[in-house]
């Protein structure tokens, strides 16, 4: 049971077959979060959903069990699109701790896998197939793939492939799957543009809610530092030491990914780096050694934002600030998962406080100011800013 789970309740109520609720026995998962015990009902209804909850609260579940429900008595597919690799694997490692018992085969389709491979995995007829667009649309022109039998498409982290730019491709599968399907999206924000989306693409859907849009996990203590460009090193330095547990470090580029994990390593840290210049290969023995202590600290670009699921990363460090402000949720809801206690730091420069005001008013809320007694505080030095934010409610912590 997690902290996050409605613990008054279980999964008995919510229309999951016998067969399932062994299955959730079997794996202990007692309670359902909210977003499990609002959209699974739904789900399996049959309705379209758009689902709106923070990262870390489940999910990947609340659709896996319906999708698998829904497809044991008949011989339809389910699509699962996913922007990133990781997260294909993460996906995928959860269909297959239900799937299985209803005979059902699941195929991952991604970049950085010899297209072989999956040739082999798609002769196996799985009724699951989870797939990043890019690597789909290849597997489409070249007649490898058949949609035709979809039954039931899934968007997860529907708002992180439209920032990556996965819209025409989203638009030219969605072309190669029936309309009269069963479509459910899944993100921790929903931008204007998937509304647009859900309007061309989706049957009446049920928009399903768990905590407004941007919100951010609970139990994660966030901090910013508002320091010079040039001792931001030196501030990481002395908040690596402070903080011993795991931490997860994001900088905005992949050379910059490569150049902190080189800095790190080079102040005595066991550090790994995962961007998209790595090799899948590399990509997953950097994950699997964080997570089994391995490596202490694992230095990300955003393509981790969605795809890392640790129990128990203790930090998550902003090196630098992402790109756009609605990654800000998503870099930081890798801590605090399953009920775990989290921080997350963020490191900004006196010429970035319009970043830190549009982050601001995604989590609608105000970024404790910290300071380090050996490091100097600046301020930000666009004078709205100050003007925007309510000063005195601001926490500090040293």
């Amino acid at each position: 049971m997690t902290k996050t789970a409605v613990t008054n309740i279980s999964f008995d109520g919510l229309g999951i077959a016998p067969k399932t609720l062994e299955t959730l026995d079997r794996l202990k998962f007692a309670h359902p979060t909210p977003i499990q015990y609002k959209a699974i009902p739904v789900a399996i209804n049959g309705s379209d959903i758009i689902g709106v909850a923070q990262t870390g609260t489940g999910k990947t579940l609340a659709f896996a069990i319906p999708v698998v429900q829904r497809l044991s008595p008949n011989k339809g597919k389910c699509l699962v699109l996913v922007p990133t690799r990781e997260l294909a694997l993460q996906v995928n490692e959860t269909f297959r701790k239900i799937a299985p018992a209803f005979g059902i085969k699941t195929a991952v389709i991604m970049g950085g896998v010899p297209i072989r491979s999956q040739l082999n995995e798609l002769k196996k007829n799985p009724r699951v197939i989870i797939a990043t667009p890019g690597r789909l649309v290849d597997h489409i022109k070249q007649k490898t793939v058949h949609l035709n039998d979809t039954e039931i498409l899934i968007l997860d982290e529907a708002d992180r492939m439209l920032d990556m730019g996965f819209r025409p491709d989203i638009e030219r599968i969605l072309k190669f799957i029936p309309k009269n399907r069963q479509t459910m999206l899944f993100s921790a924000t929903i931008p204007e543009e998937i509304v647009s989306i859900g309007a061309a693409h989706m049957k009446l859907p049920i928009h399903i809610e768990v905590a407004p849009s941007g919100t951010t996990a609970e139990r994660i203590i966030q901090e910013l530092f508002i320091v010079k460009k040039e001792t931001k090193k030196e501030l990481l330095g002395k908040l690596l030491n402070r903080y011993r547990g795991s931490v997860l470090l994001f900088a905005r580029t992949r050379r910059g990914a490569a150049k902190l994990r080189r800095l790190i390593t080079a102040m005595g840290h066991n550090a790994a780096e995962i961007h998209s210049d790595r090799t899948l290969a590399q990509r997953k023995e950097a994950l699997e050694g964080f997570k089994r202590g391995k490596y202490r600290i694992l230095v990300a670009s955003d393509i981790a934002a969605r795809g890392i699921d640790v129990v128990g990363i203790e930090t998550v460090i902003n090196y630098d600030l992402p790109d756009n402000a609605e990654n800000y949720v998503h870099r930081i809801g890798r801590t605090a998962r399953a009920g775990h206690e989290g921080r997350a730091i963020s490191l900004a420069t006196p010429e970035q406080g319009g970043e830190i005001r549009n982050i601001e008013k995604i989590i609608q809320a105000a970024l404790p100011i910290s300071e380090h007694p050996d490091i100097p505080r600046e301020n930000f030095r666009t004078q709205t800013v100050f003007q925007s934010r309510n000063w005195n409610s601001l926490r500090r912590r040293r």
